[in-house]
């Protein structure tokens, strides 16, 4: 008689969200807080580096931007060689270069040195997120995936502001170089402890089907129950067999859905950057005192904490791209309504809260449902490359914000211009919505959905 077989995605899918699947997303969370918080670190020092190097802030700039060139470049090459040798390396690989390059950038002296080592950095950072997140929605069960990987992304906020605090007393007792210390020491210890903790994705282990053991010593641990001589079928994995690479995610019919993440990613990054690099300068020169400027933009993180732990369900629960587009369309009536409301301070932290929740928990969402979008060869690098086109838009932001700041543009034509990119990001969600039901009402089997 043959040994009972299973389908793996209906074992997760099936079984309740236990506590191993907890400790994997509680783990990812860990390691996006020290990425949150090596990733603000340079904002944190810069003022101390500025007096220290007797240097213009303005000479930090390229620093600024060697970052995000260093995370767009390591969102793009680090999800397509994930999917190639696996989450778990690539992850461990991310933290061990980035934890690394922030040591190094302790001991930096020139404006140069820092370019070349904060890129480096950004590599390492931009390696880890899209592998988290792929890694953290491959042990979910589909009807909490997006809640789980949105709750693991809370991490990142949690780290790049608790960050701020931490970097205050470091900066004032031991130096700007103990920001980087720390930053470069725990993230080192992190990928120790998931060296020996963090499983590979069994959803990656079993349609590679090259290494049974490990399948097997993972399964054992995320169903302790699973009979030691059933065989585990790929199943409903099959057609996710095949080589991978960047022009997969245009294969089989992907070409429109990926090019409309890449637009949702491209603007809603862009628009979240704009509005967190230039939100207090023109708070201020509205005519509010700097100190309440700065306390009225931190609603935009957290009203971004509180809709990404509110909108995970949401997503979970109907259709996600039609409620993204409908989130969206809320963070463009919002940013319109900051430039409406003048110097009422009730007003403003409203409105920034609001556009937080829409603008910070749709780009966060989005990170989900593009692990939703892609089966397991190519999620790594479909999460990947929507992070990189986004991480251009985050480049992109902060330069049209300056532009046109230098050419006087009064709050409520500004804003107005600003609620644009959520628009256009909004228009692309609903499209992708639209799409989706036309192709499961027509094509179900042939739709290439994730595994």
């Amino acid at each position: 008689m043959p040994n009972p077989s299973i389908d793996l995605r209906t074992l997760i899918d099936e079984r309740p969200f236990g506590r191993y699947q907890i400790f994997v997303t509680a783990l990812c969370a860990l390691i996006v807080f020290l990425d949150g918080f090596d990733t603000q670190a340079i904002g944190y020092v810069a003022p101390a580096i500025v007096h220290a190097l007797g240097i213009e802030r303005a000479a930090l700039s390229p620093v600024f931007s060697a970052s995000l060139v260093g995370l767009t470049l390591g969102a793009l090459i680090g999800g397509p060689v994930s999917d190639r040798f696996g989450r778990r390396p690539v992850l461990i690989a991310g933290m061990l270069i980035f934890g690394a390059m922030s040591l190094a950038t302790a001991l930096a002296t020139s404006v140069t040195s820092l370019l070349v080592l904060r890129l480096a950095t950004g590599v390492g950072l931009g390696c880890v997120m899209p592998n988290a997140i792929a890694l953290t929605g491959e042990f979910a069960p589909e009807r909490v995936r997006s809640t789980a990987i949105m709750v693991m992304f809370c991490g990142f906020s949690l780290g790049a502001a608790l960050g701020g605090l931490a970097a205050a007393g470091l900066i004032r007792d031991f130096g700007w170089q103990s920001v980087f210390v720390v930053g470069g020491l725990l993230p080192l210890l992190a990928a120790l402890l998931a060296w020996r903790c963090l499983p590979e994705s069994p959803r990656f282990l079993v349609v590679q089907a090259t290494h049974p053991a490990r399948l097997r010593a993972v399964l054992q641990k995320l169903a302790p129950d699973l009979p030691h001589d059933v065989s585990i079928d790929s199943g409903l994995d099959v057609h996710a067999r095949g080589q991978a690479g960047v022009g997969a995610l245009f294969a089989d019919k992907r070409a429109r859905i990926t090019l409309l993440l890449w637009v949702i990613f491209f603007m809603s990054l862009m628009d979240l950057y704009f509005l967190s690099s230039w939100l207090p300068t023109v708070i201020h020169d509205a005519g509010i005192a700097l100190d309440t400027a700065a306390l009225i933009t931190s609603m935009l993180q957290i009203g971004g904490t509180l809709g990404t732990l509110t909108l995970g369900r949401v997503f979970d629960r109907v259709p996600p791209f039609r409620a993204l587009g409908v989130v969206y369309l809320g963070a463009a009536v919002c940013i319109v309504l900051v430039g409406l409301a003048g110097t009422s301070v009730t007003v403003l932290a409203a409105t920034i809260f609001g556009a937080g929740f829409c603008v910070v928990g749709g780009q966060i969402g989005a990170n989900a449902l593009a692990a939703r979008t892609y089966p397991t060869t190519m999620r790594g690098t479909g999460v990947g490359w929507a992070l990189g086109i986004g991480r251009i838009g985050s480049i992109v932001g902060p330069i049209v914000g300056g532009v046109l700041l230098a050419l006087h543009w009064d709050p409520q034509h500004l804003f107005m211009i600003a609620a644009v990119p959520v628009f256009v990001a909004s228009v692309a969600a609903f499209a992708i919505s639209v799409g989706a039901r036309r192709t499961t009402r027509h094509t179900a089997h042939a739709s290439g959905e994730a595994v």
